[in-house]
């Protein structure tokens, strides 16, 4: 009878465990545990938030259950709120916490169209790049996402920052400001989706005849992500809105010396981008080798 007992405690232990890692919620009963059983067992967003809540007020795992109270807030169109919980809240966490509530704010500004936000938001994570606090001295970092983890290198992190800082000039139809970072993203770690994007910059401002070799560059493959579906379809799009605007018979209107000055145009964030690309001093510093010896790229520039 006790082997029997223990044969089927341990039974019952080895069920709970599987149901956990099924269901890919935590062991416990704990506010938050019950939060994420609400959430991803019982699919019950408003019984989950307000669990999320209650493991905040009572410090349990408040890092995630911030984050994960943002996040299905942002699924129940509730961003507003979401977006003054991290605000109000993220105090209360850890300091290897802040990177991934940027990222969430991030998504949250987009989402509510908050462009000016998401710009300030993003200037500062490059800010933190430069200074060498993101990466800390490192190439590469362990990065999360849907779960699971992975090496991102700093072209990687700081392209992917620039192309999110672009696609938000791109919304506020800013789009010179919007072309001179898409370039830089593309200098440092190229793709498929920023040269769309690029070159639909390039497009508003009629530079067809720059345009064209961008486009180019996706269609016949030569971009990493080019062979997906949704790239080339995009890029198919493109091209065909540049045969139907383009002339190449027809001279080009030349530019003028002024061209570059246009209204709401950021010229010394986009110093300190040029500053940023032109840079590779040897690591003697807390900065990374990309950063190293940029003094001119001052916090009140990028800020700007």
């Amino acid at each position: 009878m006790e082997g029997s007992s223990k044969k089927s405690s341990k039974g019952q232990k080895e069920r709970g465990s599987l149901y956990h890692i099924i269901h890919k919620v935590p062991c416990g009963d704990s506010p938050y545990v019950k939060a994420k059983h609400a959430q991803l067992v019982e699919k019950d967003p408003e019984a989950a938030i307000v669990l999320f809540w209650k493991a905040i007020n009572e410090g349990d795992r408040v890092d995630s259950a911030l984050k994960d109270m943002a996040v299905v807030m942002k699924q129940l169109n509730r961003t507003e709120e979401a977006i003054e919980a991290i605000k109000s809240f993220r105090g209360r966490c850890s300091k290897q916490a802040q990177e991934s509530f940027d990222n969430v704010l991030i998504d949250l500004y987009k989402k509510c169209g908050k462009i000016e936000e998401q710009i300030d938001l993003l200037k500062r994570k490059l800010r933190l790049i430069y200074q060498g606090e993101t990466f800390n001295g490192k190439p590469t970092k362990t990065a999360r996402s849907h779960g699971k983890k992975f090496q991102v290198s700093i072209k990687q992190e700081t392209s992917r920052l620039l192309g999110n800082l672009g696609w938000a000039y791109m919304q506020k139809s800013n789009f010179m400001m919007a072309e001179v970072v898409y370039q830089k993203a593309q200098m440092i770690d190229p793709d498929a989706n920023k040269a769309c994007n690029l070159v639909f910059c390039l497009i508003k401002q009629a530079r067809y005849d720059e345009a064209f070799p961008v486009i180019q560059d996706v269609l016949q493959g030569r971009l990493p992500g080019s062979d997906e579906c949704k790239s080339r379809k995009r890029a198919q799009e493109l091209i065909m809105e540049l045969k139907s605007r383009w002339h190449p018979s027809l001279p080009l209107m030349e530019s003028s010396s002024d061209d570059h000055i246009v209204p709401g145009l950021d010229d010394d964030f986009v110093k300190g981008l040029e500053q940023l690309m032109n840079e590779w001093g040897p690591l003697r510093s807390k900065r990374l080798p990309i950063f190293e010896e940029i003094s001119p790229f001052r916090n009140d520039q990028l800020a700007c």
